[in-house]
């Protein structure tokens, strides 16, 4: 729901506005905290309990966790996992009768909602709504939607562009859209991923992912960034959402992307973005919205959307499929692409006390073929999670992307610039150059056993 200009909920949200009344026309706006700032955690990640069960084959035991876990949800139908419900008939609903966070189709119908300038949109934004960069196959998939990320390095240090790392490609005024200048020489794309079966993802403990990186052998060992949880506490927690890791829960993703794609502020990420360092929000002619522009309800509808996913199904599983992926474990990939991982108990208090795993979403084993951890593969991109001392070791390294609706996608790797599997697999060089040398060593047969197991994920 957009905050009104006049009428107010959260007192946090009336002295925001009131800030914003007293400031001139055209004048610039001082940040209340810089996007850096945020990205500071004021603890460390609290325990989460045990580990939970997951499989790297030659790792690990096969055997399963406990009685009590079952399989994740899957499918590419549009349906609810079971945390929310699904609602009223989809076509049913309007802008004028959503609810955000009553169910699942309610949050679909929000995370499609296209956003206008009268709602928040911009001044500067890459997208109109949530589904333009995550929507392939169903509502929540992925896309070929790639984002500019560019800034320079001296010294091994990097800079941001003037506006920040992300370049908006799109603004309301001609006269504010963004470019690349010259001297930030350090310069990515990455791609849209899909957000479907991020709930499990969310509910995965920290001590899971840290036992999936302690069984690695040393010189692939993955790196777990600690990250604050915007809606928390201030307590850390590992993070697992987008391609550096940067988030994670799904509500500090959420709110993060609904501000650096959308331009749409809201009680998390309360600032406009500048047009390369220029002010450009509520209080100039580019922004007729005082902040923040959404209240949370949106934020709250998408979360609830995306947790409420179904993991992407697997394709067909032939002969020839299981007998590439034994090729593909025994060259080492399934290391880092982690086949079966296992989600916290239900009633287990994450997210720095704000959110409780659900029953639909607890002791849940799923398949999505990734560590969710940070790897120096070749690739990296040069541009850390944030300019800070204490993530400056991310600059390189990108997250293990899951493997799971593969067979989806036709532009591959973090910026989308690899065209065939096989091409994705030769730009694997650092930690994962010699899972490539075997790979290159395998008989034409094993090899396309392998690309015929990676086409049926």
């Amino acid at each position: 729901m957009k905050a009104p200009l006049m009428a107010v909920i959260l007192p946090s949200t009336i002295i925001l506005l009131g800030a914003v009344f007293l400031v001139p026309a055209e004048a610039k706006l001082p940040l209340l905290k810089s996007k850096a700032e945020r990205f500071v955690p004021k603890s460390g990640a609290p325990p989460e309990g045990p580990a939970k069960w997951f499989y790297i084959e030659g790792i690990t035991t096969p055997a399963n966790n406990g009685p009590n876990s079952s399989e994740a949800q899957v499918g590419f139908d549009n349906l609810t996992n079971g945390y929310a419900t699904q609602g009223p008939d989809f076509d049913t609903i309007t802008k004028d009768n959503v609810i955000p966070t009553r169910s699942f189709n309610d949050g679909r119908f929000v995370f499609e909602a296209p956003e206008t300038q009268k709602l928040g949109l911009g001044p500067i934004y890459n997208a109109t709504s949530c589904v333009t960069c995550h929507g392939n196959i169903v509502t929540g998939g992925d896309s070929q939607v790639t984002v500019q990320r560019t800034g320079h390095t001296e010294g091994g240090v990097f800079f941001e562009s003037q506006g920040g790392s992300l370049i908006q490609s799109r603004a309301t005024y001609p006269d504010i859209v963004e470019h690349v200048i010259d001297t930030d020489e350090t310069r990515a794309l990455r791609i849209s991923p899909a957000v479907l079966g991020d709930g499990y993802i969310e509910c995965v403990s920290d001590s899971t992912i840290t036992a999936i990186r302690d069984a690695q052998p040393p010189d692939v060992q993955g790196t777990a960034p600690e990250v604050p949880v915007m809606e928390g506490d201030g307590s850390a927690r590992i993070g697992r959402f987008g391609w550096k890791a940067q988030h994670a829960s799904i509500i500090s993703f959420a709110a993060d992307a609904y501000n650096a794609e959308m331009g749409v502020t809201s009680p998390l990420f309360p600032d406009e973005n500048t047009s390369s360092g220029t002010f450009v929000g509520y209080g100039t002619s580019y922004d007729p919205m005082p902040d923040p522009e959404d209240d949370g309800d949106d934020i709250d509808g998408f979360a609830l959307f995306v947790r409420s996913t179904k993991a992407p199904p697997r394709g067909q599983i032939t002969a020839q499929v299981r007998l590439g992926e034994k090729r593909f474990t025994q060259i080492g990939c399934a290391v880092c692409h982690v086949a079966s991982i296992t989600t916290l108990s239900a009633g287990v208090v994450i997210n720095g006390g704000s959110f409780v795993v659900p029953t639909a979403l607890g002791d849940k084993v799923f398949h999505p073929y990734s560590d969710f951890l940070l790897h120096d593969v070749g690739t990296g991109d040069g541009i850390p999670i944030q300019p800070l001392p204490e993530y400056a070791d991310t600059a390189n390294k990108i997250k293990t992307p899951p493997l799971w609706g593969l067979r989806t996608r036709n532009r591959l790797m973090h910026d989308g610039l690899s065209c065939t599997l096989n091409d994705a697999i030769q730009r694997h060089q650092g930690q994962a150059a010699t899972s490539v040398a075997a790979f290159n060593l395998l008989p034409d047969a094993d090899k396309a056993r392998v690309l015929a197991f990676l086409q049926s994920l």
